[in-house]
C-alpha cells in the first residue's frame, strides 16, 4: 500500500445510513397497496419495475419514486385512486428529506487521513440528492473531489482514475457493496476494501468469496487506519 495516493469512499451505507430509509419507505408503500396484492407480492413487483427502469432512471430516491408510481399503476391495473399516487409521492419526498445519520467512526477516520491522502467520495445516485446529502452531512470539507457516478463498473472507475491522474495501484476504494465498490476496482488494479452494512439492497447483494492480494474485509471503517497510517 506504500504507493497509495487516493482513498475513495462510497457514501450511502458507508459514510451515512441510507438503505434502512428505503426499506421503511418500501414497507409503507407495500402496505398502501395491500388491498390489491399481498405486501410481499407488491415488493416483488416494485423490484421488477426498478430493475426494468435502471437503465433509464439510474439510482437514487427520484428513480425509486418513479418506479413506485409505475408499480401503483401496474398493481391496480390503472385504477388507483389519486390518494394512493399522492401518498406514494409523499413517501418519495420523505426519503429525499431524511436527516443524515453518520455511521460510527466516519469523522474520526476522515480526520486521521486528512492531509495524508487525497480523499474522494465515489458514489452512485442522483446528482442533486447526493450533493444535498453530502452538504447535510458536514463532511464536504474532508474531500478533495466528489464523483457522483451513474454506475460503478470498471469503465466508470477507469474514468475517475484518469481524472485523478493516478495509476490504479495508487487508488483504494472503501464501500459496503462487493459488487459496486470492490470487485470492479480489483479488476482494474486498485485496492478494494469491503465494510459490510447490516442491510443491503437486493440489487447489490452478491454471494462470492473474494481472494485477492489487494482486498481487505473489515467490520468497521476505523479498522482501515492501521493499514494506512504508518
Amino acid at each position: 500500500m506504500k504507493n497509495l495516493q487516493v482513498i475513495a469512499f462510497d457514501a450511502d451505507d458507508t459514510l451515512w445510513v441510507n438503505e434502512p430509509h428505503y426499506q421503511a419507505a418500501e414497507h409503507k408503500f407495500c402496505a398502501l397497496l395491500e388491498d390489491y396484492l399481498p405486501q410481499h407480492s407488491v415488493s416483488q413487483e416494485l423490484f421488477k419495475v426498478e430493475m426494468d427502469n435502471l437503465a433509464l432512471y439510474g439510482y437514487g430516491a427520484k428513480a425509486f419514486m418513479l418506479s413506485m408510481v409505475e408499480t401503483v399503476l401496474k398493481v391496480t391495473n390503472n385504477t388507483a385512486p389519486p390518494i394512493i399516487i399522492e401518498k406514494t409521492i409523499e413517501y418519495g419526498k420523505e426519503l429525499l428529506n431524511q436527516p443524515i445519520e453518520l455511521l460510527g467512526g466516519v469523522t474520526e477516520v476522515l480526520e486521521a487521513l486528512k492531509g495524508k491522502y487525497r480523499l474522494v467520495v465515489a458514489t452512485k445516485g442522483d446528482l442533486l440528492d447526493q450533493e444535498r446529502k453530502l452538504l447535510k452531512s458536514g463532511l464536504e470539507q474532508y474531500f478533495h473531489h466528489i464523483e457522483i457516478m451513474s454506475d460503478k463498473k470498471e469503465k466508470d472507475y477507469q474514468k475517475l482514475i484518469r481524472h485523478l491522474d493516478i495509476h490504479p495501484s495508487e487508488f483504494m476504494m472503501l464501500g459496503n457493496s462487493l459488487k459496486s465498490d470492490v470487485l470492479p476496482v480489483l479488476e482494474i488494479g486498485g485496492w478494494g476494501v469491503h465494510v459490510p452494512y447490516h442491510t443491503t439492497w437486493a440489487h447489490e447483494q452478491i454471494d462470492i468469496k473474494v481472494e485477492h492480494p489487494k482486498f481487505l474485509h473489515l467490520q468497521e471503517l476505523s479498522e482501515v487506519l492501521p493499514y494506512l497510517l504508518h
